[in-house]
């Protein structure tokens, strides 16, 4: 047996499967697709993955670290299509090959810079998908927050796009939710603006205001904007009893984030994929002072990881689960940032190595316990 002109074999690997791994295989694929694959040696001519391992490609619901290629410096704007194809170069590199872009649909005055910039950048991943100048296969996910007077306008400009894939419920009002500590979300705007206490104090005022006036009649208007079109729909930091309790009322899909053990346990048992951060993972905590990735990953309510603000984070920390919680293994570490948010979203064509499904595949070489993608194909074809 040998392998054919027009596909592509893989040998030598460890091949992580959706319930197990085959510690040393060979896998084929064609014509965008995987064809089949098996354990032990491969047909001549295959391609030597000496060892390492080979996976589904990752898949990404929520990272905004797009804005951080469109505005790299206070008050300097990078070219929006450049940003999106140097963005693009770092996902795939990471082993991203699916993302939804998480674009922020609000705009308020005097916070951060990419406010009010969704269409912007929805209009340059567009124009780079239309030039060719992707690696990963891009949708969109709506960062809505919720209390902002403009949210359910700006939300109907981008709701008919058919790359929008996820649609996400925020509040960021001071004292609640993820900053429940105001004295972390003051840490946070120092360092990330260097506001002063004055200006953060006209800032938290005005949140106060806009939600006390807007936050009920945009939660109803934007849940049903998402349900008529049928997008799945995600909570962000969820904390309480009361917050479980919306989100089950609203239909939520993914749970983002939530902030407490209790708000995590209450999601679950309701049928509602938790999505946690990868960052959180590699870190062994959160950057807010909320719960820990990795406790929730023991108590059996982690569902899904989120590269968040760190593309590199996203294989990472999925490596480190297992090594952090015996009780996982590599396949259901792998489950994570691959089939589990495809299905979440819809895309049931990727997120597994099974015969048919895309090749959407990465080989990741292992060392010092950092990993290394050291080769990426979307669809069969070698990407980076």
């Amino acid at each position: 047996m040998s392998a054919n002109d027009n596909e592509t074999v893989i040998d030598n690997a460890r091949i992580v499967l959706a319930d197990r791994v085959i510690e040393r295989g060979w896998i084929a694929f064609a014509d965008g697709c995987i064809a089949e694959y098996g354990e032990g040696r491969g047909p001549a001519g295959s391609e030597d993955a000496e060892g390492d391992l080979i996976a589904p490609g990752l898949i990404e619901l929520h990272t905004d670290h797009l804005e951080a290629h469109y505005v790299p410096r206070p008050k300097v704007f990078w070219d929006p299509i450049a940003a999106v194809v140097s963005y693009d170069g770092q996902l795939a590199t990471s082993g991203i090959t699916t993302v939804l872009d998480s674009l922020r649909v609000w705009r308020e005055d005097g916070a951060e810079e990419v406010d009010g910039r969704a269409g912007t950048l929805a209009a340059a991943i567009s124009a780079a998908r239309e030039g060719n100048l992707l690696r990963a296969d891009h949708f969109l996910h709506l960062r809505c927050e919720i209390p902002m007077p403009s949210v359910v306008e700006e939300a109907r400009e981008l709701v008919g796009r058919p790359d929008v894939r996820l649609m996400s419920l925020m509040d960021h009002t001071p004292g609640q939710r993820q900053f429940r500590d105001e004295g972390k979300m003051r840490d946070y705007y120092r360092g990330k603006g260097g506001k002063t206490d004055a200006e953060l104090n006209v800032l938290f005022e005005r949140r106060l205001a806009y939600q006390k006036a807007h936050a009920a009649t945009n939660m109803r208007e934007i849940v049903a904007l998402a349900q008529s079109y049928e997008i799945p729909l995600a909570s962000h930091d969820d904390t309480t009893a009361e917050n479980v309790a919306d989100a089950i009322r609203d239909g939520i899909a993914v749970a983002e984030f939530p902030t407490t053990v209790e708000a995590a346990r209450g999601l679950h048992e309701a049928g509602i994929d938790i999505l946690m951060g990868a960052p959180n993972v590699v870190r062994g905590g959160s950057h807010s002072g909320n719960i820990a990735a990795v406790d929730l990953a023991r108590e059996g309510l982690l569902d899904i990881l989120s590269s968040d603000y760190i593309p590199a984070s996203l294989l990472m920390g999925a490596l480190q689960l297992p090594k952090r919680i015996p009780a996982i293994d590599l396949a259901s570490a792998i489950r994570t940032v691959t089939k589990a948010p495809a299905e979440a979203v819809g895309l049931f064509d990727r997120g597994e190595i099974a015969v048919g499904k895309r090749a959407d595949l990465i080989r990741v070489h292992v060392s010092h316990d950092v990993p290394a993608v050291r080769s990426v194909w979307r669809e069969g074809r070698r990407v980076a």
